[in-house]
């Protein structure tokens, strides 16, 4: 498969809804990359917490920092990997506010999006995420999303890619994610 990347390697940005440092939801980001295809780079964005509220009158002049910074991290990326849990039924307030910081630029429509859910009882939040990125244009890879039960138990990164049960689905889930990339046009 990553043959017809050719030396240009797919890179995948992850996007974890969750604050929260041992997050089941940045533990299935982590184990996603510990089973890629050798050549596949993923970067993790960690700046959640450090967006401003969404004001659509910041986008007039420069933007802050960290929203530039998600922005130039969209835009770089082949495709987008989001685990993000559910809150009251719906999608965590500062996740949100991220993907609000979005619909202003020209970065996330028509790129691929995967959705991994570490808990399948978080469906509201995942409907809720699919009808925002569609409505924002991203191109949101069904065959891509996957649901696994990780809540139950504080695993690392390491035994969830190792784990005979997890990392078919996480592979599969990922195929089917590298699968929509667009290979770079030559010349």
């Amino acid at each position: 498969m990553l043959e017809r990347f050719g030396p240009s390697m797919p890179k995948i940005l992850t996007l974890c809804g969750s604050l929260r440092a041992a997050s089941s939801n940045r533990t299935l980001l982590r184990a996603a990359e510990k089973i890629a295809p050798v050549g596949v780079v993923f970067e993790h964005f960690e700046g959640l917490g450090d967006l401003p509220h969404f004001n659509p009158d910041i986008e007039a002049g420069p933007l802050p920092a960290p929203v530039a910074d998600l922005r130039a991290r969209v835009d770089a990326a082949d495709a987008i990997l989001i685990s993000c849990p559910e809150y009251a039924r719906g999608i965590p307030g500062s996740f949100k506010n991220g993907l609000d910081w979005l619909v202003g630029g020209h970065e996330l429509p028509g790129k691929p999006v995967a959705l991994f859910n570490a808990s399948p009882r978080a469906s509201d939040a995942q409907a809720a995420l699919r009808l925002v990125l569609t409505t924002m244009s991203a191109r949101v890879v069904d065959e891509a999303h996957i649901a696994v039960a990780l809540l139950a138990g504080n695993r690392e990164a390491d035994a969830v890619a190792t784990d005979p049960e997890l990392r078919p689905i996480l592979e599969r889930g990922l195929a089917a994610l590298l699968a929509v990339i667009e290979p770079p046009q030559s010349g």
